[in-house]
């Protein structure tokens, strides 16, 4: 396995990182790294945030970083206050690279840690819910995620075209997958793509990476429509999308490719090929090769095929647990997500455990009920979730975006009715200007409860 600075040799004579230079990029990449292997010297590694907002900056720090054997926090430069205070708090760094908004006082003490045999990498995972943790990653759990995306798609060099944050594994994994496999890598902030600012590549030779509110959006222009529908694969993640935005996208003939996975797993553990969505399959497709998926009950006993149940990932690209607790030699990981494997194999998600709303004793997923509101055609955006209620537990609530301000939840309950039965149709109907989403487009469900809460005390008349 070719380590940092194996790659950045390999790729010393090629013009790899379009639309910037990649001379720079190298050059930068071994000064840093000089100056960590002189703090090295004097003892152990430096723990260092990386916050870097300019991408070709963000890169060689973390190249950088790992080839010193560094450990390394891949931070949200635009975090608030107190996001900021959690990560001084729990992370105690030595290095800060990066322009933050906030700088805790005083001068924070060293923490060592133990000199690893790998860089450790961490990346943030759970701020979307208000508590920031860390997922431990190192260089062979990325390669493992690498050599299973290429021996998937069977190819040997990967071209990304990044839209995505570099700090969130779903952009770093694009940097990765080219970084080690000596492809090209093209980095565009979404806006400049949304305003046909666009650098000039060759789409059908690459891969871009998505998140439903950003296809979303691509897909309302006609000439970004005509320019995603060249690319050879458009990966689609970091959020459940909706049938509406798929069969918009098959009727485009856009290559789209549904994938699952998550900042633990490296990103993606299984994927839809482009051909079979195109051909009308619904699902997350089938498992990458570094990866196993079983379907367990709550006894923990795997279910048979098109059985629901918990879903339990055993991967090579699995994190090692949450800084700063690493776990030895972890094989399995259950998560929160349900879902089951059909007759040829296929992951099929259904929704998370924890957002099941128990509505009058039935079990009810939110993502059923907000694709049927979605296919009304009626709404921008749209979460459910469920609110306690005295009589029935609780109170199934959509909070929507409407498309026109004069649109009547009535007129959408009424198109709901042949859809939905009628314990599944919401009770409360919300109307906001915008949804709480992060970059990765989940939805912030706490925040989400707050303005329920506050709609139903004070509800318009």
């Amino acid at each position: 396995m070719e380590r940092p600075l194996d790659c950045l040799n390999n790729l010393a004579q090629n013009d790899w990182l379009l639309g910037y230079d990649s001379n720079h990029f190298n050059q930068i990449t071994q000064e840093l790294y000089l100056e960590l292997t002189q703090l090295s010297a004097c003892g152990t590694p430096p723990k260092i945030i990386l916050a870097e907002r300019e991408p070709l900056r963000f890169l060689a720090s973390f190249i950088a970083a790992c080839a010193a054997n560094c450990p390394v926090f891949l931070c949200n430069p635009d975090w608030g206050t107190q996001e900021w205070q959690q990560v001084f708090d729990l992370v105690k760094p030595d290095i800060i690279w990066g322009e933050l908004p906030y700088t805790p006082t005083p001068p924070l003490p060293h923490s060592p840690l133990p000199t690893p045999h790998s860089p450790l990498i961490m990346i943030s995972t759970g701020g979307s819910s208000g508590q920031i943790k860390f997922a431990i990653h190192t260089w062979e759990t990325f390669i493992a995620s690498v050599q299973g995306f290429t021996e998937y798609f069977q190819i040997k060099q990967v071209n990304s075209f990044c839209v995505l944050p570099l700090y969130h594994v779903s952009g770093l994994m694009q940097f990765m997958r080219s970084f080690t496999t000596g492809g090209k890598l093209a980095i565009q902030a979404f806006k400049a793509v949304e305003s046909n600012q666009i650098l000039n590549i060759k789409q059908s030779e690459f891969f871009i990476s998505l998140v439903p509110t950003q296809l979303q959006r691509l897909l309302q222009n006609p000439e970004l429509t005509q320019w995603l529908s060249q690319f050879h694969t458009v990966l689609l993640g970091g959020a459940p999308a909706w049938k509406e935005l798929l069969e918009k996208a098959r009727f485009h003939r856009i290559r789209l490719a549904p994938t699952y996975g998550m900042t633990e797993t490296a990103s993606q553990i299984a994927t839809l090929k482009p051909d079979d969505f195109l051909r009308g399959k619904i699902s997350s497709g089938q498992i990458l090769p570094h990866a196993k998926v079983t379907i367990r009950n709550q006894q923990g006993e795997i279910l048979n095929p098109n059985q629901i149940g918990n879903i339990t990932i055993h991967a090579q690209s699995l994190s090692l647990g949450y800084y700063p607790i690493t776990k030895e030699n972890q094989t399995d990981f259950q998560i929160d997500d349900l879902g089951f494997l059909d007759d040829q194999g296929n992951l099929n998600i259904v929704g998370r455990n924890s957002d099941k709303i128990i509505t009058g004793g039935e079990n009810i997923y939110p993502a059923e009920i907000e694709s049927a509101i979605q296919a009304t055609q009626m709404v921008v955006d749209i979460c459910v979730i469920g609110i306690p209620d005295k009589h029935w537990g609780q109170a199934l609530t959509a909070i929507y975006i409407p498309k026109q301000s004069d649109i009547s939840t009535l007129k959408i309950q009424t198109l709901l009715k042949d859809k939905l039965s009628k314990f599944k149709i919401p009770k409360y109907w919300i109307p906001q200007q915008n949804l709480p989403r992060n970059s990765q487009g989940k939805i912030n469900r706490q925040q989400l409860q707050q303005i329920a809460t506050e709609f139903l005390q004070n509800p318009i008349t």
